[in-house]
């Protein structure tokens, strides 16, 4: 069964990075958010410095979203969602494979992309590696929940439009705990660990509910 996983891994990371849809087009859509936005605010460094973790997470958690719409509708089309729901290994695997291989491709780079972006807004040394470390812990779970979405639109023919009505108010919860983590950090009063810890179980369970509900959602409409 691990092997058949890792197989797995390995031909949707292989597919993610060759459609173009992987690290470069992420990290690209995450470079223009946060050069866009200091124009939009304005020359104000203590301005971006103070809100510049929000436009990070925001950029992250728009650019986590590239390339979910395909995730499982190549799969449908071409007939290997058939073949996975037959062999040895669970759609629940099936979908956390898939999972892993977008977020390798996609958030991973993200999150390597992120110290260099916040040069841009100012950003103390402290800010910075709670930015990274908040992105670290958050991006699986944006991905996790990308899940549900990318089930629901490849399985009901339905477009990226979806995944975006689906999953930005279930990943609400984690941006709001990773900002909050990340501004705790730098100027209090709470401390680092109170909004992290919370962050990090919204990431468990978004690691345990994302394929279980792609899982199902796939079952229902092949069902």
């Amino acid at each position: 069964m691990m092997a058949a996983f890792w197989a797995l891994l390995r031909r949707d990371m292989a597919l993610a990075l060759r459609s173009g849809g992987g690290a470069g087009l992420g990290v690209v859509f995450f470079l223009s958010v946060v050069t866009i936005v200091p124009f939009a605010v304005g020359p104000d460094m203590v301005l971006l410095a103070r809100i510049g973790p929000a436009i990070l997470w925001i950029g992250a958690l728009l650019a986590s979203l590239i390339g979910l719409e395909r995730l499982f509708a190549a799969d449908v089309e071409d007939g290997s969602l058939d073949a996975l729901a037959h062999s040895s290994l669970p759609l629940e695997l099936v979908a956390a494979a898939k999972g892993l291989a977008h977020w390798i491709a996609t958030g991973l780079p993200l999150v390597v992309a992120a110290p260099v972006l916040a040069l841009m807004l100012n950003l103390e040394p402290a800010a910075i590696g709670a930015v990274v470390l908040t992105l670290l812990v958050g991006t699986p779970a944006v991905t996790s929940l990308g899940l549900i979405g990318a089930a629901f639109a490849g399985a009901f023919r339905r477009g990226g439009l979806l995944i975006a009505v689906l999953v930005l108010p279930l990943a609400i919860p984690v941006l709001i705990f990773a900002v909050s983590a990340t501004s705790a950090a730098v100027t209090g009063p709470v401390p680092f660990g109170t909004p992290f810890r919370i962050l990090m179980g919204l990431t468990l369970f978004a690691l345990v509910l994302g394929p279980v509900a792609a899982a199902a959602a796939l079952r229902a409409a092949r069902g």
